[in-house]
């Protein structure tokens, strides 16, 4: 056993990623309409949406704002979250701009000396969110056609989010980082006219390089999704679920959404008309989820910074039922 053991640890992603290279081969028509639907969205929503608000960050990281807005905002942050009044950024601009700038922002913070490590992975948990234009507008409005479903989900989605935080609170509480330094302590150069220029180009050219990175996640789990769909994996799982009471085309849409949140969504809002409550339940658990393809992005957005991944996977968890919880008593 233990031998065996061994040996899947060894050839797991080799196995892994073999398969996947021939299931490109033996779909590649599905595949290449799944990677250009992947690429349209990435170019119709995902750029025009994110890529401004990474600039924007990016920019305010290199003026006094986080400072001002630390000691503004120490006195409730610290007691309630644990964390410095700095860090409110993340909080604000991971519930206005929806995923992955919370996490973006959270490096930020840690890189920027802002905050610790045990801090940016309280942070981590609960920072990173969906959007309101993304909840009201393409799940409340586009996809269910109930603008007050959309409220609730949002408003449900942000308490959750909020609840999380101050749970995580204790995360880590007792660890002391010996190699954190308060940034007050160390020159920051700060935007300036004569350095404008040359800190603008270098935000953008971070800015393109992390919305590149989630481009190539969205077409890359796009490809994902057909595969599985060609292998008819969900499905098998989905009928499997079926027979132990749960509604099929339901069941479909929260496996398709752990996987990847848009398209779970979309596939949540057919059951709508034959299983309002529960589809309305299905969508505020995805949407507090994220989904593994949100997941990757955070990992591969932290992993430079060698923030731990795992508190955002147990808070995003937390949220996920969190979520439920709450839109359920709305409702």
């Amino acid at each position: 056993m233990r031998f065996i053991v061994i040996s899947i640890k060894k050839y797991f992603f080799t196995v892994i990623f073999l398969l996947f290279t021939l299931s490109l081969i033996l779909f590649s028509v599905p595949n290449l309409t799944a990677a250009q639907n992947g690429l349209k969205l990435w170019a119709n929503s995902v750029l025009p949406t994110l890529f401004p608000f990474f600039i924007a960050t990016e920019l305010l990281c290199k003026t006094n704002f986080i400072e001002i807005l630390g000691k503004f905002l120490n006195k409730f942050m610290k007691p309630v979250f644990n964390v410095p009044g700095e860090s409110a950024i993340a909080i604000i601009m991971g519930i206005i701009s929806g995923y992955p700038v919370g996490a973006k922002i959270v490096c930020n913070l840690y890189d920027n000396k802002i905050c610790s490590k045990s801090e940016a992975e309280r942070l981590i948990a609960y920072t990173n969110n969906s959007g309101p234009i993304f909840i009201l507008g393409s799940v409340g409005v586009s996809l269910f056609g109930n603008v007050q479903l959309g409220k609730i989900l949002l408003i449900s989605h942000i308490l959750s989010s909020l609840i999380v935080g101050f749970i995580f609170r204790f995360w880590r509480r007792n660890q002391v980082d010996l190699t954190f330094r308060n940034y007050q302590s160390e020159s920051k150069e700060l935007i300036r006219v004569s350095n404008l220029g040359e800190i603008l180009g270098d935000a953008i050219k971070k800015s393109i390089s992390t919305v590149l990175l989630i481009g190539g996640f969205v077409v890359l789990f796009s490809v994902i999704l057909s595969i599985l769909s060609s292998l008819e994996i969900l499905t098998g799982i989905a009928g499997f679920l079926a027979k132990l009471g749960i509604p099929y085309n339901l069941a479909l849409s929260i496996l398709t959404g752990i996987i990847e949140l848009t398209n779970g969504i979309q596939v949540t809002s057919t059951c709508y008309q034959a299983f309002p409550v529960p589809s309305i339940l299905a969508c505020s658990f995805l949407l507090g989820f994220g989904g593994i393809s949100v997941l990757l992005q955070v990992f591969s957005i932290i992993s430079k910074s060698k923030i731990s991944i795992k508190p955002y996977l147990y808070g995003k968890t937390l949220q996920a039922f969190l979520s439920v919880i709450l839109t359920y008593l709305f409702i």
